[in-house]
């Protein structure tokens, strides 16, 4: 919104007054005094720098941009297949190069305290997640609304980064895509050692996209491409 531009204050003329007599030398001292003093009042209001706009100048109404999304889930764009590392044995499963660095260290390091982290999903383009998302939904007999709440619709899903992985605990199959997946040492080993290799939950609890809670679905945020992709998520209001 344009800013009122301030108008400079006019030094008044100083009136004369009728039938005041001459005083000869003296008045006319005065005058060159008062000139000057004039003069260099005028020349420090000119070279003054502009004052500060009052909050009433300043005070304007937001514009709040929106955050693009569909039922919940943001926007994503694939990573380049030549980026992608495999972090399964059997090469099935890939994440991005520096994702994949951290999240075979993290394994490393959970292993050597009886933790057996598995990458269940990785990377999916979005052809895999249009399967999943509509295909499922109608195998289920699910409403839009329904399945965005477990699944993403196909350009909005984490995994399209190639930074998203869905991990389980390799004693404990039965939970894996599961919000039983909570229970296991898996789970606890994560939440109180992931972020030492730049992970963090995806969708815990009340999230603010309205997303179910998926304490198996973790992104990695260790790099500045990866925190400029989910910066947007990061952004958003918990939900009380």
């Amino acid at each position: 919104m344009d800013q009122d531009i301030p108008v400079a204050e006019r030094l008044q003329p100083i009136p004369k007054s009728k039938g005041e007599p001459r005083r000869g030398g003296l008045a006319i001292a005065s005058a060159i005094l008062l000139v000057g003093l004039v003069g260099g009042g005028a020349a420090g209001f000119l070279n003054r720098p502009p004052a500060s706009p009052t909050a009433k100048e300043t005070e304007s109404t937001p514009t709040a941009t929106p955050t693009e999304n569909l039922l919940g889930h943001l926007p994503y764009e694939e990573a380049p297949l030549s980026e992608l590392e495999a972090v399964s044995a059997d090469g099935q499963i890939k994440l991005r190069r520096a994702a994949a660095e951290r999240f075979r260290a993290m394994v490393a390091a959970a292993q050597q305290e009886g933790v057996v982290l598995v990458p269940l999903s990785g990377f999916r383009s979005k052809q895999d997640q249009d399967y999943l998302f509509f295909e499922v939904k109608e195998q289920q007999a699910q409403r839009t609304t329904e399945r965005a709440l477990v699944s993403a619709p196909p350009g909005y899903s984490e995994h399209h980064t190639g930074y998203a992985v869905d991990i389980g605990d390799g004693h404990r199959p039965n939970t894996h895509l599961k919000e039983s997946f909570e229970d296991t040492p898996a789970f606890q080993w994560l939440q109180k050692n992931a972020a030492r290799f730049s992970f963090e939950l995806s969708f815990p609890r009340n999230n603010p996209q309205g997303v179910s809670y998926e304490p198996w679905h973790w992104r990695f945020v260790g790099d500045r491409h990866s925190l400029q992709t989910f910066y947007r998520a990061r952004q958003l209001t918990p939900r009380n």
